[in-house]
Formats: C-alpha cells, sequence, structure tokens
C-alpha cells in the first residue's frame, strides 16, 4: 500500500451533514493534539516550528484555539471527557509559581489573543472551567486576566479580544475599568465602511478576518451582551451575508484571499456565527449549506500529519505561506466553523434542508474589496483592483494578483531571484536584469466603474502601469498600459492546475499563447493585441507555492518592453474541463477600446473603499 496523505485527515468519511456529524468532527479534530499536552495540562506544543512571539505563547495558543469549537460543544451538551485537563491547565497557566506559567503581559502580547478563547469559554461554560477551580486559582485568573487587559491592543480586530475577556470578569462577578470596554467598542465601531462591509483597522485592505474576525466576534458578542450595539453588529452581519455568500463555490470552496489562511474551515466561521447568534441573515437551509458544503470541501483534502494533527498550510502542509505569526498551534482557529454546537437539534439551522443559494448571478461587481466575481459551476473567480499589504510575507501574492480563485488558490514565489522560474499566476512582473522581479505591491488608484475595475501602480518608481480587468465568461481580459524610461523583461501569467507525475499533462507553448491540459483542468492565456510580441510559456512552477495543490503548471506570456509605452492586452480561461481546447479556447473574447474605457473609469468610476486613505472612516 502507498500511503495517502488524504488519509491522515480526521474529516475523512465523515458525512458532515448533521450535529451528530459536527460533533464526531471536532472530536476527531481534538484527539490527536491529547499526546501533545504538557503533564501539567497548560502548555500544547505540537513541533518545534516557531511564530516571531515567546514559545510559552505559542503553547498557550495550543491550549486555548480548540476552545472555540470546544466551549459551543459544552454548552449544548455534547460530550467532552476532557474538561478536567482544561480546568488544571487553567489554573497551573495562570500561575506564577507553575513550571507552566504562560507568562506574564507586560505589553502588546500574542497571549492577549488567546486570552479571548479563555473569555469566550468562561462566559460560556463556566461550569466546565471555572467552577472546578479553588479560590487560590479562581483569584489567579481574574488577576491575569485583569492585568492583560490594562495593555494596549493592536488597531484592528484585536480590541475585540479585550471585550471577550471583560464579557468573562463580567460574568465572573470581577471589578474593572468598563470604560476600556467601551472606548474599545467604539473604536471598532470606526473600522465599519457601508453595507456589512468592514476594514481590519487602518489599513488598506479587506480579507477574511472581516468575515471570521469582525462579524464573528460581534455576532458571539451579540449572543452575550444584550444592548443597542448587539442590535447593529446583528444588522451588519445580515448585510455582509448578502456578499459573502458570493465568494463560496457550488462545491463549498472559497475564494483563497489575504493573510493566515492556515485557519482552513474558520471561513466557515461567519456561517457558523449567525447561527450561533440565531440571526436568519439568509434562509436557514442556505446559511446551513454554505456553512457545511465548505466543512466537506476540507475532507479530502491531505491537510493533517500523520498522526491527524493540522499543520501549517493550506490545502497540504505547507510553511511556505505560512505568515511571522503562525504557530504549530495557529490553525486550530480553523474550530471557530464548530460555533452551531452550541444549538440545540432542534434548531431551525439543524432542521432546515441544505438549499444552494438561489438565483446567483454570474457576475457580481463589489466595490468595498474592489473585487468582481466570476461565478461558475465548478469555481468563483474574484477579479481583483488589488489591495495592499506591505507588512507580511508574500503580501503582494495575497493581496494583489489580479485574480483569485476557489478552484486554482493562487501561489506565493519561492526564490526572489529567479524571475525565469516564477510562477507569476494572475500577475505581471518585471525585471530589470532578468534574475530579480517586480510585481504590484499597492495601488495609486482603484476603481470601479460597472464590472470593469481599474488600477494605477508602479513596480519600480520610474515605472508606471495602468490596468483594467474585465469579464468575459468563461474568461477575463487584462490590459495593461505601461509607461517605462528603460526596456524591461515581463511574464504574466494565468491559473495555476495541478500537475501530473511522468509529464502526463499536455503543454502548448507558442508566440502569443501558451496554455497547460491536466487531468481534471484546462488553463490558458492568450494575447490579444499587444504592441510587443510575447511568447507563450507553460511554466512548470516550483513545488508548494500553490496553495491547494503542491505541484503546478501555469501558463504565461513573455515578452520585452521598450522605452516608452506598451499596451499588453491578454485573455485568460481556465475551467475545470479538458476539453476546453476544443469549445471555449476558440472563442476568445474581442480586445477591448482602450480609449473607451478611459472614458468608463472617467465617468462612472468610484475608489474601492479598500484602497481609500487610512483613518477613521465615518
Amino acid at each position: 500500500m502507498i500511503y495517502d496523505p488524504a488519509s491522515s485527515n480526521p474529516l475523512a468519511g465523515n458525512p458532515l451533514k448533521t450535529l451528530r456529524d459536527m460533533r464526531r468532527a471536532l472530536a476527531d479534530l481534538f484527539d490527536p493534539l491529547l499526546p501533545y499536552f504538557s503533564e501539567g495540562n497548560a502548555r500544547v506544543r505540537i513541533d518545534g516550528a516557531a511564530a516571531h512571539f515567546d514559545r510559552a505563547a505559542a503553547d498557550l495558543e495550543g491550549f486555548a484555539r480548540p476552545l472555540w469549537g470546544l466551549a459551543p460543544l459544552g454548552a449544548g451538551g455534547g460530550d467532552f471527557r476532557h474538561w478536567d485537563r482544561y480546568a488544571e491547565g487553567l489554573a497551573n497557566g495562570v500561575d506564577p509559581q507553575h513550571p507552566e506559567y504562560w507568562g506574564t503581559v507586560n505589553g502588546r502580547d500574542q497571549r492577549m489573543v488567546e486570552l479571548a478563547a479563555l473569555g469566550f469559554a468562561l462566559a460560556l461554560v463556566p461550569e466546565k472551567i471555572w467552577e472546578p477551580l479553588d479560590q487560590r486559582a479562581r483569584d489567579n485568573l481574574i488577576t491575569y486576566l485583569k492585568h492583560a487587559r490594562t495593555f494596549d491592543y493592536a488597531d484592528n480586530n484585536w480590541k475585540f479580544f479585550r471585550i471577550f475577556v471583560d464579557i468573562a470578569l463580567d460574568r465572573l462577578g470581577a471589578t474593572f475599568d468598563r470604560s476600556l470596554t467601551e472606548t474599545y467598542l467604539s473604536e471598532l465601531d470606526g473600522f465599519y465602511i457601508a453595507d456589512g462591509w468592514y476594514r481590519d483597522g487602518n489599513v488598506r485592505r479587506i480579507d477574511h478576518y472581516i468575515p471570521f474576525a469582525m462579524h464573528f466576534y460581534g455576532l458571539i458578542y451579540s449572543k452575550l451582551v444584550d444592548d443597542d450595539r448587539a442590535e447593529r453588529y446583528r444588522e451588519r452581519a445580515a448585510l455582509f451575508a448578502r456578499d459573502f455568500r458570493h465568494w463560496f463555490a457550488p462545491d463549498g470552496a472559497t475564494i483563497p484571499f489575504g493573510r493566515s489562511l492556515t485557519y482552513r474551515f474558520a471561513c466557515a466561521g461567519f456561517w457558523s456565527a449567525l447561527a450561533f447568534a440565531n440571526v436568519e441573515a439568509l434562509p436557514w437551509g442556505e446559511i446551513k449549506g454554505l456553512c457545511l458544503r465548505h466543512l466537506r470541501w476540507w475532507a479530502d483534502k491531505p491537510i493533517a500529519h500523520r498522526d491527524g494533527t493540522l499543520p501549517i498550510g493550506f490545502a497540504y502542509p505547507n510553511l511556505l505561506m505560512s505568515e511571522n505569526y503562525n504557530s504549530a498551534g495557529s490553525p486550530y482557529w480553523a474550530f471557530k466553523a464548530f460555533l452551531p454546537l452550541a444549538l440545540p437539534e432542534t434548531h431551525p439551522f439543524w432542521t432546515a434542508e441544505e438549499k444552494p443559494p438561489e438565483n446567483e448571478p454570474a457576475i457580481i461587481p463589489q466595490k468595498h474589496p474592489g473585487m468582481v466575481l466570476l461565478r461558475s459551476r465548478d469555481d468563483v473567480v474574484a477579479l481583483s483592483s488589488g489591495q495592499e499589504n506591505q507588512q507580511m510575507r508574500f503580501g503582494a501574492e495575497k493581496y494583489s494578483k489580479f485574480a483569485y480563485s476557489a478552484r486554482y488558490g493562487f501561489s506565493v514565489e519561492s526564490d526572489e531571484r529567479i524571475f525565469t522560474g516564477g510562477a507569476f499566476d494572475s500577475m505581471l512582473a518585471f525585471s530589470d536584469d532578468g534574475l530579480h522581479y517586480r510585481v504590484r505591491e499597492t495601488n495609486e488608484e482603484a476603481k470601479l466603474a460597472g464590472d470593469t475595475l481599474y488600477a494605477k501602480w508602479s513596480p519600480y518608481p520610474d515605472v508606471t502601469v495602468e490596468t483594467w480587468l474585465m469579464p468575459a465568461s468563461p474568461w477575463h481580459i487584462r490590459l495593461h498600459r505601461i509607461t517605462t524610461p528603460r526596456p524591461l523583461q515581463t511574464a504574466e501569467g494565468g491559473f495555476a492546475i495541478a500537475r501530473r507525475d511522468f509529464e502526463a499533462d499536455t503543454l502548448s507553448s507558442a508566440t502569443g499563447s501558451a496554455y497547460a491540459i491536466g487531468e481534471e483542468d484546462f488553463s490558458g492565456i492568450l494575447d490579444l493585441g499587444s504592441t510587443i510580441t510575447r511568447e507563450g510559456i507553460a511554466q512548470k512552477a516550483p513545488p508548494n507555492t500553490n496553495l491547494i495543490v503542491a505541484k503546478t503548471l501555469v501558463p504565461q506570456l513573455r515578452g520585452t518592453i521598450p522605452v516608452g509605452e506598451t499596451i499588453l492586452v491578454s485573455a485568460v480561461l481556465a475551467e475545470k474541463d479538458p476539453t476546453a481546447i476544443d469549445h471555449a479556447w476558440n472563442r476568445p473574447p474581442a480586445k477591448p477600446d482602450i480609449d473607451a474605457l478611459y472614458a468608463l473609469i472617467n465617468s462612472k468610476g468610484i475608489t474601492v473603499s479598500a484602497i481609500k486613505a487610512p483613518g477613521r472612516l465615518p
């Protein structure tokens, strides 16, 4: 027998349709962690990989994050045999005299993040982890929480973490400075844009942190606290649901976009939180379908080690795509998907029949994230005006590509000195030496006019690019107007598809076109009449660069642009259909008129919310 890594996935074989299935899934995902609990149960250390914060904080992360699923399980009457471990670990972790003490918070600290899970659990199931504690342990815990909340939290979704600690302190009868709670709630409101959309702090990006953080925490707040703000959170979530549902493909996959994708099915946490808060933002059958189809999408992926623990990565183990703040325990924020375990079996989330979203349009412009979504039978693609994250590793790949696909994901690069071998899927790369390269990292402008996106950006200080993106289902069109004072080599890629062993795929490279035909997919890029000649290449991308499959093929167009102005225009096609070569590929869209595109943007273009200058928004 040859080992199949997908067989180690704890979700494998689980139909993931009922409350019982979800309880089983949580147990199967949690149980592999048991050997990694420390003797005093306060620390969970899975492997030797490190994050930028200290090891004690990483061990707390491994201990605390499963509580996002375990606390709802306990609240819903589900069986969990290890509450004694959590009570003991909690007591030891906050005891300065114990060798497993988590360490004292003395500034902005990862511990602040993980204490939110403890606050949530203490508020939801105090009988499991608070009532078993003796008076000394209770005093230590209250002291620890009150001390941590006196420090300044990051100016983003972290502000909810102190609020969750405060909710717990309130439930436990502790005295504390409640003005700090109100201050953070008001500051979080400052991140709200409109139509259910937030930004995650004063940044030029809008990603999955909006559903699995801003709305997730707001919906939990609305369940635990009865005030006017709680109702506002519910109303905003209902608005957001109308847009966010379009990010999910018919098979349950969501568009991988932005940072922290190692949290995997936390992307379903928004739908889970709607159920937890009893907010029928869509018909219950649709909410249930969006949540459970997403979980089922993960069930056949090699997302676990042989022992069943979840490694850093997305659809397979992959440290390359990680952020500096990812420790071995980080992936367990995936347990946010299990909030419905708090609900009784009679709740409409469980009794409703799953339904696919109805009346789905094929093209959906979204002005706040700066995207135009293209929906099809097997995929949903987000054409993206481009966002910004210049602080984190691979920020350009995670935020600034031209397109992101639920089926094909996206790739990060593995070597900054490999222009000739780069993946560059859904990117336009430039090189002035044939070795190093530049891609879009941020925009000077980003606008949406109908279903056409426009962006102005500079890969080098002396080079200007204007990019238009247009849907032409099943294709999309890209047009770039480039102005440069020196010649530059360019490479532009289509979508990455799975590459088979034994050179079993069909590759085509020709002047003006390239395509790859894999076992299930076709991917191609076609020049529509650029002002230079570009040669096609079916690139065998470096391994482990794509988020969904470890080996990929990327069709590219490459050419050298001269001094002055160059127009590059291409059409890109990818389908779950190897026979696309015989039909869709032979019917490309027409070349757009650049003057008409300028006129459209000038007359109807609206600035994308995500790219507006940081600062408090009204």
